[in-house]
Order: C-alpha cells, then structure tokens, then sequence
C-alpha cells in the first residue's frame, strides 16, 4: 500500500509500521489507538477531482487511493456507500433551516453506516488469509459484518448485549452467523469478544480498537463533499457512540483538505442520548471520559464506556464543534419529523443527528441559515418496535364504509 505511510498513537505519536495484528499501541495498550497516517502527496498525484468525476464505480471503492487496502486485493462483492444526499426543504422550512441535507446510509446492504467498515474489514480479513472475523456490537456493526462476511465466503461469530433489537439480530442469523447473545452490558459484551478473539485467532472487527475501520467510515465524508460539488457546509451532525464513527467523519474531511480538494473542513456536531453521554460530558467538561449507565431508546449509540473517545474528541475540538445531547423523546419526534417531511425511515439512533440540530438551533449554537448535512446511520426497519412508539398505532376499524367516513372526520 504505497498511499500508508504508517500507523501512529492517538496517545503517544509512537509509529508502526502496517503488519497484520498490530491494531493498538504497544506501549499505551489498549488506550494506544492508532490512526493511519498517509502519504498524501502519493494520493494527490493519483486522483484527482476530473478522475473520480469520471468514475463509473458507485460505490466507496471509487476511494480506493485513501483507503488502507491492497488496490488489487480481494473485496466483498456488496455494493457499499455511495448513498444518497438529499436536499430536504420541506423537513428544513419546518424547522427554519435554510439549506439542509440528510445523507442517507440507511440505504446501505445491511441498513446501516456501518457496512462502510465492515466492507474494509472482510476485505481485510481475505487479504490476511483469515477465516473467521469477529466484532461485539449493539446491533448494526455486527449485522454488517455478517451480510459482507457471508457474501464474501467468510465466517463470522457475532457478540451482542441481551437488548438488541431482534430486528438486528434476525438479520444476523439469516446471513449465518454464530450469534452469541450476552446477557449483560455492552462493555462486558466487548470485554468478552476481546478474550475470544484473542483466543480463537479471528480476524477483529471492533471498530475501537482495529485503527483500520475508521477509514471506512470516512468514506461517508468523501461522498458528501463530491455530492456537494465539492461545496463544504458549515456543519456535519452525527450521532455519537463509541466515538468510531464522527472521527471518521472528521478523517474523511481531513483528507480531503489535506490533497487540497476542498478548502474548508464543516464543524461536527456530536450528538449523543441524554441516558448515555460519556463522550459529550468529557467535551463539555474538558477532561477523558468517564463511564456512564446504558439508558436510552438509541441502542447503536448505547456505549457507556467509548472505546475510541480520543478521537471522538479530537473531531469535536479541532473543528470548532459542538456536543448536544437530547432526550428520548426528542429522538422519537425525530423520527417522526424526519418520516413525515422527509420521507426517510430512521432508527433511533440513526436520527439522533437531527434531534440534536433542532436544539442546537433553538439554543443558539447553530444559524438556520448556514448549510447543515445530517448524517442517517441506520434504517427504522432495524428497530420497528420504536417505530411504532414514534409514530403510534394505525387506526383498527371493521370492514365498514360507514365506520370509515366516521373516523376520517375526526382526523
């Protein structure tokens, strides 16, 4: 891979060079986690805005120049990313936002952002000769590493906490994957997939501690800018767990300046739950995280111990960001405004993002007028027993015309 130059500590600035099973700094441990560096000039003089515009492969594998994996090597055959960006007055005038997006990676194979770096570590995985990959998840990370293990001919075994929602863990056991269902928290769920991995000698899949799955979460920033002519907007909203994914919101953008395709980099607006904010509380407190109990709705952004807080925060605090948290309830009107005016289907968590534009503006942290792109990370059909709590029951009448004209004028 001639565009990595290495991998480098978020604690220490400690170097390595890239090799199978280096995934966490030697000297740090498991608090050492590393970030691919690149050799940005290599990328500049390989791609470049005319090439991409060019490109006739929709999906993040048009990235290929900033991505850790061999150009030649093997790839699940899923079509991941490139999924859309849509302009949404109508949900935007609702609210008095002048020029809002939401990017849609509900859209993706398995429903949710997180085929992004699942894709990057089945491909990974083949390129090491493994069989087996392995991740713990609250839901959508394992069913995207199951769907692009199984289309890739690779195993997987699957940790997730006993409140999955069964939609997600349907998915998993339809894409064959040895399921295992721990009856307790999300950190004793990673905990145990750790010792088992380590163990068994499957390929790991966890986002937090694997350095190389960030850069496909980053993939969702590449497209944004080229969907947007390359156009940045002042914010990017996205909702906020173990910390994986808004840096890789971040590394995207960073890139992107770096080979001087855009010139600007939007500020993050990092969102998490009211019952679960360790991340946020760590920003707003400006001091390392603490733990926190697991007690909202949103399940994917469920983690009271973040394993990727460092640059979680980093995202935050180098662009001039900001940290909302919003209530339960305020995620279901989420989930609602965004169905209702949009005419997208979002999880939980996956609509946290928008929740937290909504206070941001109303607190006066953010004007309606600037451009805003809120990331949906996950597809409502993961979570349909919410749906129904957002949305409420449908109306149960008998097969009567007449029952019918009673109800409709009363609506």
């Amino acid at each position: 891979m001639k565009n990595v130059k290495h991998l480098r500590c978020v604690k220490c600035n400690k170097t390595f060079s890239v090799e199978p099973g280096i995934y966490t700094c030697k000297e740090c441990g498991p608090k050492g986690i590393l970030d691919v560096v690149y050799d940005y000039e290599y990328i500049a003089s390989r791609i470049n805005k005319k090439i991409l515009s060019e490109s006739k492969v929709n999906s993040m594998w048009r990235y290929m120049d900033f991505l850790p994996v061999q150009p030649d090597g093997p790839k699940p055959p899923l079509r991941v990313g490139w999924t859309p960006l849509y302009r949404v007055d109508r949900l935007g005038q609702q609210f008095g936002l002048a020029n809002l997006y939401l990017k849609d990676d509900g859209l993706n194979p398995t429903a949710s952002l997180k085929d992004r770096p699942s894709a990057i570590a089945v491909a990974k995985a083949l390129e090491e000769g493994y069989d087996t990959v392995a991740c713990s998840s609250t839901g959508n990370a394992a069913s995207s590493l199951a769907g692009n293990a199984a289309a890739a001919g690779l195993k997987s075994v699957i940790f997730v906490p006993g409140r999955a929602p069964q939609g997600k863990v349907a998915q998993l056991k339809i894409f064959g994957a040895i399921v295992i269902s721990v009856q307790g928290s999300y950190q004793e769920t990673f905990e145990l997939s750790a010792h088992a991995i380590e163990k068994f000698g499957w390929y790991n899949r966890n986002a937090a501690i694997n350095p190389y799955l960030v850069e496909g979460k980053k993939t969702v920033s590449l497209e944004i800018a080229e969907q947007l002519n390359w156009e940045m907007p002042d914010w990017v909203a996205v909702s906020v767990g173990d910390g994986c994914t808004v840096a890789g919101v971040w590394k995207g953008f960073k890139d992107l300046y770096e080979v001087g395709f855009i010139s600007k980099i939007p500020k993050i607006i990092s969102v998490q739950a009211e019952g679960c904010y360790p991340i946020n509380r760590a920003f707003h407190l400006n001091k390392e995280f603490e733990p926190m109990e697991e007690n909202t709705i949103a399940d994917s952004i469920a983690v009271g111990v973040p394993r990727n807080p460092d640059k979680a925060l980093c995202a935050i605090r180098e662009t001039k960001g900001i940290a909302v948290n919003v209530s339960d309830e305020e995620i279901l009107e989420a989930m609602r405004n965004i169905g209702n005016y949009a005419g997208v289907f979002g999880e939980p968590a996956g609509v946290t993002a928008f929740a937290g534009i909504k206070k941001a503006v109303a607190e006066g942290l953010v004007d309606p007028k600037e451009t805003i792109v809120c990331c949906i990370t996950g597809n409502g059909l993961k979570d349909v027993a919410n749906g129904i709590r957002a949305a409420g029951e449908p109306i149960k009448i008998s097969p009567s015309l007449e029952e019918l004209e009673k109800v409709l004028e009363k609506i």
